[in-house]
């Protein structure tokens, strides 16, 4: 893990992107937030018309994949295979871990972990598109995770 983390000028610009992505393809209202490494809420913009749990969800997306290490599109994969283990898993969490894709773990130029995206709003591959590509456009590498 870098020292330093996501900063917010990149959490900004990671945002930003994300939301330019969604408008590109047309997609629904999205709500994006990047998490630091440690699993703090960095920034956060809700569109307009987002409906009322999205910056929830999009929160756990990213903190599932922050929290396991790889992406929350893994996570859904992982947790239809054990789910006894998984259920296990979202009551220590709290319940905070939502198992779809659109939480997206951002990885500096020597493969540390810095923080993740979550998206919510549209499919869960549309989301994790919009977080792929604000991750990008930021200068930073997007870990989506490897299903297995």
């Amino acid at each position: 893990m870098s020292a330093l983390g996501v900063t917010l000028e990149q959490a900004s610009r990671i945002v930003d992107l994300a939301l330019e992505r969604g408008r590109a393809l047309g997609l629904a209202p999205l709500t994006v937030a990047v998490l630091d490494a440690g699993g703090h809420l960095t920034a956060l913009k809700r569109e307009d018309g987002s409906s009322l749990l999205r910056p929830q969800i999009a929160m756990g997306k990213a903190w599932g994949a922050l929290g396991m290490g790889f992406g929350s599109r893994t996570l859904g994969q992982r947790a239809a295979n054990a789910p006894v283990f998984y259920n296990a898993l979202f009551d220590a969490s709290g319940g905070r871990l939502v198992p779809a894709a659109g939480g997206v773990l951002i990885r500096d130029a020597a493969g540390g972990i810095i923080g993740a995206v979550g998206i919510s709003g549209d499919s869960s591959d549309k989301d994790e598109d919009c977080a792929i590509a604000g991750i990008k456009g930021a200068g930073l590498t997007a870990d989506p995770g490897v299903a297995g």
